[in-house]
C-alpha cells in the first residue's frame, strides 16, 4: 500500500530540498511546543523533530477515516552550536546558551553573526519519521567556518532580512555562502534536511522518491 509522506514544517529550504529528490508530499505545520530543557545539541534537535512530527501524526490521525492510506510525517529541527562563546551580550551564561536557534529580532541576528565571525561552529540538524508503526530518528553534524566579517558586512546581511528566519542567523545557501569559508560534513545538514538520513529512514518508512520507486 501506498504511504503518503507529510512534512510537519513550513520551511521553504527543506520544501525545495524534498522537491528536487523527486518526493510527493503534503505539507502540515507542526504546532508542538519547541520549548525544551535538554542542553546537549544532538539531543536537543533530535527530541524537536521527533515533538514536531508526532504532533503533526497525532493529529492528523485523530482527523482521518478508516481505509484511508497509512502516512509518514518527517519532522526536522537544525540548531547551531557554540560552546566558545557560550556567554550572552549581557556577559551572563544561560541555560541554551551555546544553542543558537533563529534570532530574535535583528539586534539578536547581529549579535550572533558578530559572535561567530571569523571562527567555527557546528550545526546539528536531528529529523524523524513516525508512522504506525513508531518514530525513527536520526542526527547530522556539520562543522562550518566563517571568514571575518566586518560591522558593515553583517550590518546590510541583516538589513537584507534573510538571517532572520535561520538558525544561526545565515544561510548558507544564499548570498551569505560568500562568508563561509569552510565546511566538514554534509552541506544538506546545513540547510536544515540531511538528504542522506532523510532518505534512509524515509525508505525504511516505505516512502520513496519518484525516480526510485
Amino acid at each position: 500500500m501506498k504511504v503518503k509522506l507529510i512534512l510537519a514544517s513550513g520551511s521553504e529550504r527543506r520544501r525545495e530540498l524534498l522537491s528536487m529528490c523527486g518526493y510527493d508530499y503534503e505539507i502540515v505545520v507542526s504546532r508542538a511546543d519547541e520549548n525544551i530543557s535538554e542542553t546537549d545539541p544532538g539531543i536537543y534537535v533530535t527530541k524537536l523533530a521527533e515533538r514536531k512530527a508526532r504532533e503533526v501524526y497525532d493529529r492528523l490521525m485523530s482527523e482521518r477515516g478508516a481505509g484511508e492510506e497509512p502516512i509518514a510525517v518527517l519532522g526536522s529541527d537544525t540548531v547551531v552550536y557554540d560552546p566558545e562563546g557560550a556567554e550572552t551580550q549581557d556577559g551572563e551564561a544561560s541555560l541554551h546558551a551555546d544553542i543558537i536557534g533563529k534570532p530574535k529580532d535583528a539586534f539578536d541576528a547581529a549579535g550572533i553573526l558578530k559572535r561567530l565571525s571569523g571562527r567555527t561552529h557546528a550545526v546539528f540538524t536531528g529529523v524523524a519519521v513516525v508512522t504506525a508503526e513508531g518514530c525513527m530518528t536520526d542526527l547530522s553534524k556539520t562543522r562550518v567556518t566563517f571568514e571575518a566579517l566586518s560591522d558593515e558586512e553583517i550590518e546590510k546581511y541583516v538589513a537584507s532580512g534573510e538571517p532572520l528566519d535561520k538558525a544561526g542567523a545565515y544561510g548558507i545557501q544564499g548570498p551569505f555562502g560568500m562568508f563561509v569559508k569552510a565546511i566538514e560534513g554534509n552541506y544538506f545538514t546545513v540547510i536544515g534536511l540531511p538528504l542522506p538520513p532523510v532518505y534512509r529512514l524515509l525508505r525504511a518508512a516505505g516512502v520513496l522518491p519518484r525516480d526510485f520507486r
